[in-house]
C-alpha cells in the first residue's frame, strides 16, 4: 500500500509500505494491505511504518489520517 505524510510545510514521506501503526486519538491502531476505508484523528506520537528497508519513526504532534483504496494519507499538524 501507499503511504503519504505531510505537513502544511512539507511532504515527509511518501512511498510503498507493508504496515503502518498509528497514535490514533482513543489508542494505537495499524493498517495492513486492503484495510476498509477509514478516517481518524492522530494526538502526538509516532507513526511507524514498516518498509523492505525495516521499520521507521515519524513523530508527530497530531492530525488525521485517511485510509482509501490502498492508500493511506495522513495530514500531520506537524513534525518533531
Amino acid at each position: 500500500m501507499d503511504l503519504e505524510i505531510v505537513t502544511p510545510e512539507k511532504k515527509v514521506f511518501e512511498g510503498e509500505v507493508q504496515s503502518v501503526t498509528f497514535p490514533g486519538s482513543d489508542g494505537s491502531f495499524q493498517i495492513l494491505n486492503d484495510h476498509a476505508a477509514l478516517i481518524s484523528s492522530l494526538k502526538e506520537g509516532y507513526v511507524v511504518y514498516k518498509d523492505r528497508n525495516g521499520e521507521h519513526e515519524v513523530e508527530i504532534t497530531g492530525g488525521m489520517v485517511e485510509v482509501l483504496n490502498n492508500q493511506v494519507i495522513v495530514l500531520a499538524e506537524g513534525v518533531l
